[in-house]
């Protein structure tokens, strides 16, 4: 009697530990899945994230200066109409990560810097200047590098870079949405995603 008793004891033992196993296995299968397929969501959206914009200026250039002892005043100047192409863009496939599979956390560590990049396309107009004083390859740098410094500061004062953070932004809700269906929790900086307005603190200025 008590050999069977102990042979019963010892069968849903047997039985316990084979289901536990079991169990085991299919959260390890689950788990796995689930990583593979945020590993595979992080990689989407690695891509590059654009907003363009044109804008138009007009720049008046003048230079003078007094030569042989300020007994001669030469001068020269110029009318300079810009049209430039201006491109933000956020290169997420810099994005670093790191996942957590016992915590089921995804903490985003580091985001790209955005890239701010002028192309501008310059005409000359009205070009005025005296035989001692004429345009030179180093006068035509010095304007193209003022241009684009006060480009550059309009730029960064207008709707391009609001616009560009809102498509950042909407690239990486789509990681939210993903970890947050499969119940796993999403970080930036360590501090936990927990909503949509929570990405306020992904928002960056180009340099």
């Amino acid at each position: 009697m008590r050999k069977i008793f102990y042979g019963i004891i010892i069968g849903v033992l047997i039985v316990f530990v084979l289901r536990y196993c079991e169990h085991q296995k299919d959260n390890r299968e689950q788990l796995e899945a689930g990583t593979a397929l945020i590993q595979k969501e992080l990689k989407n959206v690695g891509k590059l994230v654009v907003t363009e914009g044109s804008y138009a200026q007009v720049f008046t250039y003048e230079d003078s200066k007094n030569l042989y002892a300020g007994l001669i005043n030469v001068s020269k100047k110029a009318l300079v109409i810009v049209n430039a192409e201006a491109t933000i863009s956020y290169d997420l496939s810099l994005i670093e990560t790191r996942i957590d599979e016992q915590a089921r956390t995804v903490f985003i560590t580091k985001i790209p810097q955005p890239e701010l990049k002028i192309n501008p396309n310059i005409e000359y107009y009205d070009i005025q200047q005296d035989y001692l004083h004429q345009f030179s390859a180093a006068d035509y740098n010095l304007i193209k590098d003022r241009i684009e410094a006060s480009l550059r500061k309009k730029i960064k004062a207008s709707q391009l870079v609001s616009n560009a953070e809102n498509r950042l932004i909407s690239e990486l809700q789509k990681l939210y949405i993903v970890t947050n269906s499969m119940g796993w929790t999403l970080k930036y900086n360590e501090q936990p995603i927990r909503n949509e307005e929570d990405f306020s603190n992904f928002r960056q200025l180009p340099d």
